[in-house]
C-alpha cells in the first residue's frame, strides 16, 4: 500500500525555493540603491560641475563625450540589472577604463583635482554596475586601474608635491572604500538571507512533515475504525455460531464488509484516479466472487476529498456485493459533476445500497430504483 505523499512545499526544494526567493528580493533592493546612487550621482553632481566649469577644462568636449559614454553605459547596465539580468562585464569595464584615461587627459592640470573631473567621484559606482555579481577580486582590479590611471595624470601634469600626492592618496581612498563596501555588503547580505530563509523554510517543513504524518496516523486509525466496524458484526455473529456461513444473507453481508475493506484500503493509494481505483478495488473483489462486470469512465475526475469519494463510492460497492448475473458500473466525470451508476439484474432479497449520501465538497446524492428486471444505483456529486 503507498501511502499519501505530503506535498511539496513542505519538502526541501521547498526550502531552496524559498531561500533563493529572500536572497533575490533581498539582491533586487541592492540593484536598485547602486542604479540610483550612480545615475544620480552622475546627474545630479557630474553634470553641473562639468557644465559649471566648461570654459576651464583643457578639452571639454572630449569631457562632455565621456560623460555621455558613461551615461549610456550605465543606463544600458541599470536596465539589465533591474530586469534581473547582469550586463556584460569585460567590455564595458574596458569602456570605462577608456573614459577614465581620456577625462583625466582632457581635464587639464587646472581641474584634476575639481569636481568637474567628475571620474574622481562617479566612475567607481559605474565599475559596481557593470561588475554585479562577479567575484570582488574584479571590482578590486578595477579600482586599481583607476587609482593608476590617476596616478599617471597626477605625474603627467606635474602635480608631485606632498601636498597633491596626499590630495590624490585621499580621492583614492575616498572614491573607493564606499564602492567596495556596498558590494561587498550587498553580496554578505543576500548570503545571509539565503542561509536564514533555507534554516526557517527547512524547520518549516520538517514541521509540516510531522503534521502530515500525524494527519495520515490519524486517517489510518479512522480507517481502521471503519474496517472494524464494517467486519464486526458478521465475524462476531459466525464466530457466536449465530450465523451460518451457507446462509445466503450472512455470505451476502461478508462478501459486502470485504468490500468495504477493500475499497477503504485502496482510499490510501497514490494514484491519478482515487475514485476511480477504489471502484475497481470493488469490482476486482465482485469478479473473484463470480460476478461478471463491466466497469467504464467517461471524462476527467476532478480532484475529490476522501468523504465525497467515500459517498460516491459506497452504495454502488455495497450493491455490488448482493449483485448477482452481471454488473455495469459506469463513472461520467466533469469538472463540476460526477455520476457513478450501477446496473444489476433485479432479484428477490433485500436491497444492499450502503449509506446515504451527504455533504462534502458540494453535495452527494443518492438515488436507487427497482422494477422487477433491474436494479439501478447512481451516487452523483455536484460542485456548489
Amino acid at each position: 500500500m503507498v501511502q499519501q505523499r505530503t506535498p511539496d512545499r513542505a519538502g526541501p526544494g521547498f526550502a531552496a525555493t524559498a531561500a533563493h526567493a529572500v536572497a533575490d528580493a533581498s539582491d533586487r533592493g541592492a540593484r536598485i540603491v547602486v542604479v540610483v546612487i550612480a545615475l544620480a550621482w552622475h546627474l545630479a553632481i557630474g553634470l553641473p560641475a562639468l557644465l559649471g566649469s566648461w570654459s576651464r577644462l583643457a578639452a571639454p568636449s572630449v569631457v562632455a563625450a565621456g560623460w555621455l559614454v558613461t551615461a549610456a553605459i550605465g543606463g544600458a547596465a541599470g536596465v539589465r540589472l533591474l530586469r534581473g539580468g547582469l550586463p556584460p562585464a569585460r567590455p564595458l569595464a574596458v569602456a570605462l577604463l577608456v573614459v577614465d584615461g581620456t577625462v583625466f587627459a582632457a581635464a587639464g592640470e587646472r581641474q584634476l583635482f575639481t569636481a568637474a573631473n567628475w571620474v574622481w567621484g562617479g566612475l567607481a559606482w559605474f565599475f559596481l554596475l557593470v561588475l554585479w555579481w562577479r567575484p570582488l577580486a574584479w571590482l578590486l582590479a578595477l579600482l586599481g586601474a583607476h587609482a593608476t590611471t590617476a596616478l599617471a595624470a597626477v605625474v603627467l601634469h606635474g602635480a608631485t608635491v606632498p601636498a597633491d600626492l596626499s590630495r590624490y592618496a585621499m580621492y583614492v581612498y575616498g572614491t573607493s572604500s564606499l564602492p567596495v563596501a556596498v558590494f561587498a555588503g550587498a553580496a554578505a547580505i543576500a548570503a545571509l538571507a539565503r542561509d536564514r530563509a533555507g534554516t526557517a523554510a527547512t524547520a518549516l517543513a520538517v514541521a509540516a512533515e510531522r503534521d502530515a504524518a500525524e494527519r495520515a496516523r490519524r486517517e489510518r486509525q479512522g480507517r481502521l475504525a471503519l474496517v472494524s466496524g464494517t467486519a464486526e458484526e458478521v465475524l462476531a455473529a459466525l464466530a457466536a455460531g449465530e450465523a451460518d456461513p451457507a446462509d445466503p444473507a450472512v455470505r451476502r453481508r461478508a462478501v459486502l464488509a470485504a468490500a468495504r475493506l477493500r475499497r477503504l484500503i485502496a482510499e490510501s493509494d497514490d494514484v491519478p484516479d482515487p475514485l476511480l481505483h477504489e471502484l475497481r478495488a470493488a469490482a476486482d473483489l465482485a469478479e473473484r466472487n463470480g460476478l461478471p462486470i463491466e466497469l467504464v469512465a467517461v471524462g476527467a475526475l476532478p480532484e475529490l476529498p476522501v468523504e465525497v469519494r467515500r459517498r460516491l463510492a459506497d452504495p454502488p460497492t455495497a450493491a455490488l456485493a448482493g449483485a448477482r448475473g452481471w454488473a455495469r458500473l459506469t463513472v461520467v466525470a466533469g469538472p463540476d459533476e460526477v455520476v457513478v451508476s450501477l446496473v444489476t439484474p433485479d432479484h428477490e432479497g433485500p436491497d444492499a445500497t450502503g449509506p446515504p449520501g451527504g455533504d462534502g465538497d458540494g453535495s452527494v446524492e443518492h438515488l436507487h430504483e427497482r422494477n422487477g428486471e433491474i436494479r439501478w444505483t447512481q451516487t452523483r456529486w455536484r460542485r456548489t
